[in-house]
């Protein structure tokens, strides 16, 4: 019964009782985290494996019936790689292995175009071509997942994919203003709808340059690759330059192509995982001038996010010309606590970081976790934690990113 775990009324404002604050002071996050991790997420996406067409099932709706012939997003699946090899090597389990392999030979013999390079859209069920637009996007996502399928397999063909890709982005998808986004099979523009909401159709927006960058800061992590260090420092100085507004203490999201912002709109999610994506770039770059540049503008969007979006003990969605979206979707969860718990770790004294990170981590518990039998999280939730059912628990872009993500880096912090 969905009932039973929509939350009860009078839910209130962030504000925890001292006795709140204490217990959780005491909680193990990590072993929580753990937990979560083990118990809930892997046996999920475990039981998407596609033993007869090969990758993961690309659809499941609110009520948890998969469609075996749905189509296969190749964001999905390099999430799905990423999320199987960094489970491996977090919780050193051979078994997940296994997925690893699986996901991969999905993407190297079904989602990449081996005659024109690149990654497509999606696919079909049985591994065909189905939207063929290679976007920056998706060359970023695989090379992430490529990179850490690297590092825990030891596979050096997954490495040089993931340089194959890197070259394909430089050469076909990057200009003398930034990263171009939507093209098509052979690489000339098209409409860029994929990543563009709000009634505008942007050439270019912060969300593809920031997934570049957490690719880049992979690639970098388990190869050293020289191109990846200096194209993450020509991004910091695009974000310092463009992408970030220090009148409005946030980033500008959607771009013509000349990087004009092209509305007034505020994604907090997005603010909060900048922040601490930015951080963990220049923790493996080891550049101490990128990091006094850009300490100041990452400590502006925690504090602003914090201020402006914590509420209910969880993370409003964003503000569209002053209005919030009051939705409390699954993946900005996810990032705020890692968010506000790195926030934390820069600067202890702001202990109401670290609180805000383990209060939201409440409510994703109560709230955003489906406690049905076999349940993931759902896709969003009102203020008030009751559940979005007409949201599918799995489509080309709800996956086990951003909370298996979650999961593993407060294991490591917490």
């Amino acid at each position: 019964d969905v009932s039973l775990i929509c939350a009860p009324k009078g839910l209130h404002p962030s504000v925890p009782s001292r006795s709140d604050l204490n217990r959780r002071k005491e909680m193990n996050v990590a072993e929580e985290m753990r937990e979560h991790l083990e118990k809930k997420l892997l046996p999920f996406w475990k039981g998407l494996k596609d033993q007869e067409h090969g990758g993961f099932y690309g659809f499941m709706d609110t009520t948890g019936n998969v469609d075996k012939q749905a189509a296969k997003g190749c964001i999905l699946n390099s999430r799905i790689l990423w999320f199987f090899s960094n489970a491996w090597m977090v919780l050193q389990d051979q078994g997940l292995k296994e997925y690893a392999d699986h996901a991969y030979r999905f993407l190297k013999e079904h989602c990449l175009d081996g005659q024109r390079g690149g990654v497509y859209w999606s696919v079909t069920y049985d591994g065909k071509p189905e939207d063929t637009t290679k976007h920056t996007y998706n060359q970023a996502f695989a090379i992430y997942a490529l990179s850490s399928y690297y590092a825990a397999s030891g596979d050096g063909e997954a490495l040089e994919l993931a340089r194959e890709l890197q070259r394909v982005i430089e050469i076909k998808c990057f200009d003398e203003y930034g990263y171009k986004e939507a093209l098509d099979i052979d690489f000339q523009p098209a409409d860029n709808d994929k990543l563009s909401e709000n009634g505008v159709m942007a050439d270019r927006t912060m969300n593809t340059l920031l997934h570049v960058f957490e690719a880049y800061t992979e690639l970098l992590r388990v190869s050293g690759d020289e191109t990846a260090a200096v194209k993450l420092r020509w991004m910091m100085d695009l974000i310092a330059e463009k992408i970030y507004n220090p009148d409005l203490h946030r980033q500008e999201v959607f771009f013509d192509n000349d990087m004009n912002s092209l509305i007034d709109l505020h994604s907090y999610g997005h603010d909060i995982e900048t922040a601490w994506l930015v951080d963990r770039g220049i923790s493996v770059l080891g550049d101490p001038v990128y990091k006094a540049k850009m300490a100041p503008i990452t400590a502006d969007l925690e504090q602003n996010v914090y201020e402006t979006a914590y509420s209910n003990h969880s993370l409003k969605n964003e503000c569209e010309r002053g209005v919030d979206d009051e939705w409390r979707i699954w993946w900005v969860q996810a990032e705020s606590v890692v968010g506000f718990y790195n926030a934390w770790q820069k600067v202890p004294e702001k202990e109401y970081f670290r609180e805000a990170a383990l209060d939201i981590w409440e409510f994703i518990k109560k709230y955003v976790a489906d406690a049905r039998e076999g349940g993931e999280w759902y896709w969003r939730t009102d203020e008030n934690g009751r559940p979005d059912l007409d949201k599918p628990i799995v489509e080309p872009w709800k996956c086990p990113y951003h909370n298996g993500r979650m999961c593993m880096e407060m294991m490591k912090r917490g």
